[in-house]
């Protein structure tokens, strides 16, 4: 019932959405322009037609520090509008000319805006601390005893975790990494799941995060490495001598495409369901007919059930990756001896 209440509660936004769609050039409802709507940032976090949370704008123009709300930007009609020399356009502020125009190529703007996404990761950070902390004083008040309540059920995730997927790809150096990957699986999996509520936002699907994200798992992946990982990258064993200008370059880009992978596999995963079923709803406003509605919706719910096992698909893809890269790094191989090739036998 939930579950149903939650696609109920998305058809109406959309409806909403679509009636207030300006008829442009000939077309009414746009498919186009109500996906993009839901899926990219924004400064603004509509929840629903007509609840929007507006949100704090900063800006750092040419030293010159620029606070104010995002509600600035809009009428009361809701469409964007240039205030005190800077402009909304697709998301992202710029200075503006006299006509309230954008400068697209103006120097010295930064913005460190409250967006939507920010505001979700601090919604979801604080919604993680909240929980692992209750968990965490549970285990210090119920040493010994059973576990009881949410420490019950998130206590079988964390060991699957610790036995699958640290122990099983790390090694005896597992623990060392267990804080990292406990982190990103949760991070991710909650993320995906809030993702999927109406009038939520698309942290996951938002290509910087996820970059973040693989940055880290790269970063510490690098750190960790020992002799011999790097002589897998420089000197290969068993490969000729004269093949280093080959392999050296193909294993140094090897270190990159794989948070590259991390990176774009969430990524495109998360949004491309969000855009599926914002999509299945769509056919329903395109065609106008009753015969399309019942279809529509019903491949609806089945891509919203689907994306739930998705979301948790995802966390545990980029969590066995990340220590799979780590158990790489920290491997020790006996069969190396020296930094040098072999003399190809």
């Amino acid at each position: 019932m939930k579950k149903l209440f939650v696609l109920l509660f998305s058809l109406l936004t959309i409806s909403a959405y679509a009636a207030e769609a300006p008829a442009e050039e000939g077309g009414g409802f746009k498919p186009s322009d109500m996906i993009l709507h839901h899926v990219a940032d924004e400064h603004k976090w509509e929840f629903a037609h007509g609840a929007s949370l507006y949100l704090p704008v900063i800006l750092l123009d040419n030293g010159q520090v620029h606070v104010f709300s995002s509600k600035n930007f809009f009428n009361e009609h809701d469409e964007e509008v240039a205030y005190n020399g800077y402009v909304v356009e697709h998301g992202h502020i710029y200075k503006a000319n006299e006509e309230g125009e954008p400068i697209e190529d103006y120097k010295g703007l930064y913005d460190f805006s409250i967006t939507k996404n920010v505001a979700s990761l601090f919604l979801s950070v604080t919604l993680l601390l909240i929980i692992f902390c209750v968990i965490a004083r549970r285990y210090k008040t119920n040493a010994g005893k059973a576990p009881k309540g949410i420490q019950s059920f998130f206590e079988p995730i964390i060991i699957f975790v610790r036995d699958d997927i640290a122990k099983a790809n790390i090694g005896p150096k597992y623990a060392r990494y267990m804080p990292y990957l406990l982190t990103i699986f949760f991070f991710i999996w909650f993320n995906n799941l809030l993702g999927l509520m109406p009038g939520s936002a698309n942290l996951t699907g938002n290509i910087a995060v996820t970059m973040s994200l693989a940055v880290m798992t790269l970063v510490i992946t690098l750190f960790s490495a020992n002799k011999s990982y790097w002589s897998h990258i420089f000197a290969t064993p068993g490969v000729p001598w004269w093949l280093a200008p080959i392999m050296i370059p193909v294993e140094v880009i090897g270190i990159f495409t794989k948070p590259f992978s991390l990176m774009i596999r969430l990524f495109a995963n998360i949004t491309a369901g969000h855009i599926i079923i914002l999509s299945l709803f769509s056919l329903i406003f395109i065609f106008e007919s009753l015969a399309i509605g019942p279809l529509s919706v019903a491949f609806a719910v089945f891509m919203n059930f689907l994306e739930l096992f998705v979301g948790l698909l995802q966390a545990y893809i980029f969590t066995l990756l990340s220590a799979m890269y780590f158990g790489g790094a920290v491997e020790e191989h006996d069969h190396v001896e020296d930094m040098g090739y072999g003399d190809g036998h």
